[in-house]
């Protein structure tokens, strides 16, 4: 079987509609066909724009193929989408596809959406040239809302764009972009104003050109990165401020990060990150968690990323962590040790950075706990190089000097053999305190030596065959052997201790991951690669080949596997792992049960809407029957004898119940087809002066009505019947809120190639809060008036309007009351088609995944 070589996917990326993305895909294209590639022309949304359609007759004049779209008809109208299988029967080199987070109608072809049809191609090794706006990204929907206050539907997966091969940037200056739109090159001359005024206003054009400025960037930056891993590069490149800021989970941390902080801002897209250096077994005993977790929410309150790195030399893994994210500046706190503590331990942390730094510019900031001493417990669990080297050194030397020091004629005077033994003990002691077992061996023997020689008579010989000599040397050796297991065992129960707390803390860090919820899985990843100290932490379907030592791999739930690659791990930290498993699996069989909860979800609403139905229509159905029946039943009966204004007023209510019951069942109707997505639409050119009539007809004759001029509102695109529908329901409920003597108010205006009808009222108005409620249907079961209706009227006017690609929004009438506000598009308008936004399931296992670079 011939193994298929992916394609590759080249992207434009714009920060507004009409930077010029599809006419460089069209440049490309030309440019690619003009080098002698097979170049299609898979899709061009051309929009009217005369310049990108000269630009696609001139590709085809230069001999790139088009191909023909597919069509396809969808509730009343018809639609062109991507063919793609015409596309894959074609087998181009190279295929331009416009318009990347497009929605397809439903009922195109295999995928929902656009970018799904385009991964389909680069599978089959065909090369994709695309166009995407930074819009539609969709870690930037909320952002991009925010900014222009218009809604997203179309987006597209980060990590879609993130895979492409190159990214290039479409950008235009805002003031360059608005002549554009001023001149027509980008909306038709109707849309102008309204576009001008609105999303294509300076500030947000600026705002989205600086999202896509900043976002390529950090895609250039992380092709940077791996460009210096790949090639061994550890020098710094300062093509931005990096400022990393190390913790120890010291109260000083907080100072630390504000004045890192503020140096990262001083310079255009700085960035901040703070960095944490645990012991090799991954678990931080002698540190503050709690500091940890409170200074990382400060992080990243501020704009930065925290890390945590595993290393013994805490300087020498700082350093090479910021060579490694091409740090320009590095911010530690002053040492905490006082005086003493500096003499007797050396060189610290911040000294051995300032060494190591090279390039990187050390920043060390003052705090008030410099030179106060240690606040936490020590790092060290065991004995230090220099305390396992110094500690025997120390049973040398110590001794000796202390033998000078007695041996002077001042001492010899004032001290006898008694005192100079225990100041030789205490000697030892200390020794011990410092070196260990081995260094307290070394420095009773040379004690016990000094001593017999030096001041035990005969001064001057060793008398060790003398019982006290031997005596000396023993009880020297036993007090020496005996302080040092002491302060052994001691290290060892604070290293057990420290540890349990750290697992504790740990394990209690990551059960916070699950119940905050969200996403814990990659986040879950992330913390067991650094708490490990592993290359790679991914979540796996089947358990890897076990013969590499340097791959670990756990259960974790049903049909996954955690698996840690990068080193072997000691069976002290398995423990760590399992626990670190068995919170994964949790967040696993969570996502499960969350995608098996949102599959039974629409069964569980369309459930309650039959539920919802079914206990209705028993009285909105019974009362009008009920009544039709007993006016027809009277007047069909012998016994009695109407008068001719009895009959009359009979024969009314019979009609008045059979119409209501008509437009019930209509309602129930046009609701059912409108939820199946059956309705059938027959969009043609309408006039107001047209429908209005005919809809204020349908309503009783209690409905006081005032319309204002309709004579200079230009046609609608809409369906006449159910524009009428709409129109009359939206008056009928206006009606019933408007006080007695009151009158509803119908007027309409034009505005940037829309039509909005306005029905106002002066009634009690509606809370914001209940805005978008009062368009549920059989919402009226929950209050306490049931016997008006259904409550579909509203439910079905904005289900009609959006149909016909209006909208129905409810405002505050000036004064009190409320208006519905109807808009719908010019005639002359091409229909836009509706878009369907796209549910995403939940990720299974095997495709989750953290790795360091």
């Amino acid at each position: 079987m011939t193994h298929v070589r992916p394609g590759q996917l080249k992207i434009y990326l714009g920060a507004a509609p009409g930077v010029g993305k599809t006419c460089r895909m069209l440049d490309e294209g030309r440019r690619r066909a003009a080098r002698g590639a097979d170049v299609v022309v898979g899709l061009v949304e051309c929009r009217r724009r005369p310049h990108t359609e000269s630009l696609l007759t001139e590709a085809e004049a230069a001999g790139l193929d088009v191909v023909e779209r597919a069509r396809v008809r969808y509730r009343g109208g018809e639609f062109t989408e991507l063919d793609l299988d015409a596309v894959l029967a074609r087998g181009p080199e190279v295929v331009l596809v416009d318009d990347l987070a497009h929605t397809n109608v439903p009922g195109a072809g295999r995928n929902p959406k656009r970018w799904q049809d385009v991964d389909r191609l680069l599978t089959a090794g065909i090369d994709v040239v695309t166009t995407v706006n930074i819009e539609h990204l969709e870690s930037l929907k909320d952002v991009v809302e925010k900014i222009t206050k218009m809604p997203q539907a179309e987006t597209v997966p980060d990590d879609v764009v993130r895979r492409a091969h190159q990214i290039e940037l479409v950008d235009v200056a805002p003031e360059s972009l608005r002549r554009r739109m001023a001149h027509g090159n980008i909306h038709a001359p109707e849309k102008v104003d309204a576009a001008l005024a609105n999303y294509f206003r300076t500030g947000n054009l600026t705002a989205l050109r600086q999202l896509a400025l900043l976002w390529v960037a950090d895609r250039v930056d992380e092709a940077l990165q791996a460009y210096r891993s790949e090639h061994n590069i550890g020098g710094v490149w300062e093509t931005r401020e990096r400022v990393v800021v190390g913790l120890t989970g010291g109260p000083e941390g907080d100072t630390l990060i504000r004045r890192a902080a503020r140096i990262a801002d001083r310079s255009v897209g700085g960035e901040l990150l703070a960095v944490h250096i645990a012991r090799s077994d991954g678990l931080a005993a002698g540190t503050s968690h709690a500091s940890l977790t409170r200074q990382r929410r400060l992080v990243e309150d501020l704009g930065g990323s925290y890390h945590s790195v595993v290393g013994d030399d805490i300087a020498t893994a700082l350093v090479e962590f910021a060579r490694a994210e091409n740090a320009t500046q590095l911010v530690l706190g002053s040492s905490r040790r006082g005086r003493v503590e500096r003499f007797l331990t050396g060189r610290g942390t911040g000294e051995a950075v300032v060494e190591a730094s090279g390039d990187i510019d050390v920043h060390t900031v003052t705090h008030e706990r410099a030179g106060a001493g240690t606040l936490l417990p020590s790092r060290r669990r065991t004995l230090s190089g220099p305390r396992r080297v110094g500690g025997p050194v120390a049973g040398l030397l110590l001794p000796v000097v202390l033998t000078l020091l007695l041996d002077l004629d001042m001492a010899r005077e004032h001290l006898n053999l008694t005192s100079e033994a225990l100041l030789f003990l205490l000697a030892v002691v200390g020794v011990a305190c410092i070196g260990g077992v081995l260094s307290a061996v070394v420095a009773s023997v040379t004690a016990s030596l000094l001593l017999n020689y030096w001041f035990m008579p005969p001064v001057g010989h060793f008398t060790l065959g003398d019982p006290n000599s031997m005596l000396a040397l023993v009880v020297f050796a036993i007090v020496a052997a005996t302080v040092a297991a002491v302060v052994d065992r001691s290290l060892r129960l604070s290293r057990r201790s420290a540890r349990a707390t750290a697992e504790a803390e740990t394990m209690s860090s990551l059960a916070g991951t699950i119940v905050r919820g969200g996403q814990p899985i990659p986040a879950l990843l992330e913390r067991a690669r650094e708490a490990f100290g592993v290359a790679a932490a991914e979540l796996v379907a089947e358990p890897p080949d076990a013969s590499d030592a340097a791959v670990t791999a756990v259960p974790a739930g049903a049909d996954a596997y955690l698996v840690l690659r990068g080193r072997p791990l000691p069976s002290a930290d398995r423990r760590v792992l399992a626990a670190f498993a068995a919170h994964v699996g949790a967040a696993v069989e969570r996502a499960r049960l969350a995608e098996a909860a949102a599959e039974v979800e629409p069964v569980k609403a369309a459930d309650r809407m039959r539920t919802a139905l079914l206990r209705a229509v028993g009285h909105d159905l019974r009362t009008p029957l009920a009544a039709a029946l007993a006016a027809i039943g009277s007047l069909r009966s012998r016994d009695l004898d109407f008068s001719e204004h009895d009959r009359e007023e009979l024969l009314a209510t019979a009609d008045e119940s059979m119409a209501k019951l008509n437009r019930l069942v209509d309602n129930l109707l046009d609701m059912s087809r409108l939820q199946a997505g059956a309705l059938k639409l027959e969009l043609r050119d309408t006039a107001l002066e047209e429908v209005l009539p005919p809809a204020l007809d349908s309503l009783p004759d209690h409905c006081p009505v005032e319309t204002g001029s309709l004579e200079e509102i230009p046609a609608v695109l809409a369906d006449p019947p159910l524009l009428e529908r709409v129109i009359a329901n939206l008056v009928g409920n206006a009606a019933r809120h408007t006080p007695a003597g009151g009158k509803v108010l119908i007027t309409a205006s034009a505005l940037a190639g829309r039509v909005e009808l306005r029905v106002v009222d002066r009634g009690p108005g509606l809370p914001p809060a209940d805005r978008d409620r009062v368009f549920e249907p059989f919402q009226r079961l929950g209050d306490t008036d049931n016997t008006t209706g259904l409550g579909l009227g509203l439910a079905l006017s904005r289900g009609l309007a959006e149909a016909m690609d209006g909208t129905l929004t409810p405002e505050d009438t000036p004064g009190g009351g409320l208006t519905m506000v109807l808009s719908l598009p010019f005639a002359e308008r091409v229909r836009a088609v509706e878009r369907v936004r796209e549910v995403n399931g939940a990720r299974g296992p095997g495709v989750w995944h953290s790795e360091r670079l």
